[in-house]
């Protein structure tokens, strides 16, 4: 997959489309990597409560956030289910990424309940996850669904001051830094999010270009 943006570019056609979010940075995120950031409006803008994530998987939750806010805005909806994986603790923190340690839990909180899970682990391979979906309507029966995922391992101690979540702890062999030590613009067109949203505005432009 190329690591450029040279067609994220695409003309909906709806004037509005709502972001099941209500995290500023990830809202920051997938407005630098989707071009048309004006047309895309995060859910708490509209006053639109998260949905509990009940779902055993990224696509489940995906799914069950963007229908969510299709069915409380009466708009087409995107959602993203975003985790980290860790080989060695049989895919832990996965769905759970974002409260691993807890239901009001920091990004510090959960960085340091990986590195405690992780201090026996010899095997420190990692990958983020990111699932995106999109539904014109609550009830879609052909939704988009769009995927990516960025390979590492997990540092001992954080390293970088950028990012979010999990960053500071995710190391990329190629470029020997964390995904913390990244500029913005170079996360971008590594991550995890940024693959799933270039194989989604692929997938949006072959339904919306006909």
């Amino acid at each position: 997959m190329s690591s450029n943006f040279p067609d994220n570019t695409i003309s909906l056609p709806f004037a509005k489309v709502v972001l099941a979010s209500g995290n500023l940075k990830k809202i920051d995120e997938f407005k630098t990597l989707f071009s048309t950031s004006n047309q895309i409006i995060p859910q708490p803008q509209l006053g639109i409560e998260s949905i509990d994530e009940t779902g055993l998987s990224f696509i489940e939750n995906a799914l069950l956030k963007a229908r969510h806010a299709a069915k409380e805005s009466g708009l087409p909806a995107f959602a993203d289910d975003s985790g980290l994986v860790v080989e060695a603790l049989d895919g832990a923190p996965g769905i759970f990424s974002a409260r691993y340690a807890g239901p009001s839990a920091t990004d510090l909180d959960n960085c340091q309940k990986l590195l405690k899970a992780l201090e026996p682990a010899s095997n420190r391979s990692a990958f983020f996850h990111a699932t995106i979906a999109f539904v014109e309507h609550a009830k879609d029966p052909d939704p988009i669904i769009a995927q990516g995922r960025w390979h590492g391992e997990i540092l001992k101690s954080p390293r970088g001051q950028g990012g979010f979540g999990y960053d500071p702890l995710f190391y990329i062999h190629d470029v020997k830094m964390s995904a913390a030590e990244l500029s913005a613009s170079e996360k971008n067109q590594r991550s995890h999010r940024g693959q799933a949203i270039r194989a989604l505005i692929q997938q949006l432009n072959l339904r919306f270009s006909a």
